[in-house]
């Protein structure tokens, strides 16, 4: 049995996947207990003038508090995203998409991990939220860590890369990250 580039490649790729999703999980959990302690629910701390505070928010609904009578739809619905991506994880070879998913799967299990434990019985509990910024909504690292991720997810489409770490131009796809055997091809990928 020979080993290719691409069966070496994908195991890095998944790894980094998955550092990064524990990265903002760990990131996520540490503030939010660390707002836990240091607020009470509703107190405001100015960190710079009115436009950026801390306050601790608890949210059992969705985006913006909608739903909050539906915390257990939004715990499945997170529940399959994560997996979704743990599944579609194992495809990466890219660096960008390997980060971005990790960025989306790190954010949804951030806020997974209050709604499963953070409540009266496993999947009811409520968000903690706890940055506001002007009138938006007050928010946390996990729900950063989704938006970001979202936004990479449409510039990587618009950019073309694939998952599998190769560029569509047209009708063909051209590596996105050149290989030890390229050497010096001048055409650029502009990774």
């Amino acid at each position: 049995m020979t080993t290719t580039d691409n069966t070496v490649a994908r195991p890095r790729r998944y790894v980094l996947l998955l550092l990064v999703a524990l990265t903002a999980i760990v990131a996520d959990f540490l503030t939010k207990e660390w707002v836990l302690a240091a607020f009470s629910p509703g107190e405001r701390l100015d960190v710079v003038g009115d436009l950026v505070q801390f306050t601790l928010v608890y949210n059992t609904g969705a985006a913006f508090s909608l739903g909050t009578g539906y915390t257990w739809v939004f715990t499945a619905i997170a529940s399959v995203v994560v997996l979704a991506i743990a599944w579609i994880g194992w495809r990466v070879r890219s660096l960008w998409w390997g980060a971005t998913l990790g960025l989306m799967m790190g954010g949804a299990a951030g806020n997974l991990v209050d709604r499963y434990f953070r409540g009266e019985t496993p999947g009811t509990g409520a968000v903690v939220d706890f940055i506001s910024v002007g009138t938006f909504p007050v928010f946390n690292l996990a729900d950063s860590c989704v938006v970001v991720g979202a936004c990479l997810v449409v510039a990587l489409t618009f950019k073309g890369l694939n998952l599998d770490g190769t560029r569509a131009v047209g009708e063909t796809a051209e590596p996105d990250e050149p290989s030890a055997k390229d050497g010096d091809n001048d055409k650029g990928s502009g990774a």
